[in-house]
């Protein structure tokens, strides 16, 4: 039998809980819900869980400081639920790692196709790359685990990436000293979808920017080429392992 992906709602609310939890079940999704962020910690060591939904505005922490703490420690992807519809705010949330934003009210049809989105979008892999090329990738002394999905920085210490992080630097390691403008990147990392994601592209550099510890005033790796994109300048080396 088919394992199905396994949802967690975090959700102050217990009507939306019930009435998402009982709609995943219904279309082929297992669910677990919690209610606040140490119920979420609790549920995350209890189950396998594929995609956390994260509302925004909860009783012990607010859900930024939860993606980002979440962020840190692993790349499960995260789509953040909230009442706040002002494009600071979701651009707030990508900012913290989440890979997708859900505006209250919203239809849990709506949500269901999000998730599926997510879940393709994580899984799948950037234009261009076929399942024979090297698992690992090094550059300026930063190598990329494809199959960990972990950035290991020339000092040792590895950093897990969000969803959109890692395909976006999978990408830019796969067109190496190539401008590539911020159309084709937002294709390339999130295809259908893409409209919505009008300045994400800029938030996700700028994050990707932070994990390479690039100077974001006068950055070395990934460079901005003015009215044109963003261009990795390195060499890439492709190996079997990154032993």
């Amino acid at each position: 039998m088919e394992k199905r992906d396994c949802i967690l709602i975090v959700d102050d609310e217990p009507e939306i809980r019930r009435l998402l939890v009982d709609y995943l079940m219904r279309n082929n999704f297992e669910a677990v819900a919690a209610r606040d962020g140490r119920e979420m910690w609790q549920a995350l060591d209890r189950h396998a869980i594929d995609l956390v939904v994260l509302d925004l505005m909860l009783p012990d922490t607010d859900g930024l400081s939860l993606c980002r703490e979440l962020r840190a420690k692993s790349n499960l992807p995260v789509l953040m639920l909230t009442a706040l519809g002002e494009e600071t705010d979701r651009i707030v949330g990508i900012e913290m790692g989440a890979d997708d934003y859900l505006v209250k009210p919203f239809s849990p049809r709506e949500l269901l196709a999000r998730i599926k989105a997510v879940l393709r979008r994580t899984r799948a892999l950037p234009p261009n790359m076929r399942p024979e090329s090297a698992r690992c990738l090094c550059f300026a002394g930063w190598c990329l685990d494809t199959a960990e999905r972990l950035l290991t920085a020339p000092d040792g210490v590895a950093t897990p990436l969000s969803g959109g992080e890692y395909r976006l630097l999978h990408i830019l390691l796969d067109h190496p000293n190539r401008v590539l403008n911020r159309d084709q990147l937002t294709e390339m990392i999130h295809g259908r979808e893409a409209e919505a994601y009008d300045r994400a592209i800029d938030v996700q550099v700028s994050r990707l920017r932070q994990r390479l510890r690039d100077d974001s005033r006068e950055p070395t790796l990934i460079k901005t080429v003015r009215g044109e994109g963003y261009v990795l300048a390195a060499s890439v080396q492709r190996q079997a392992s990154c032993a």
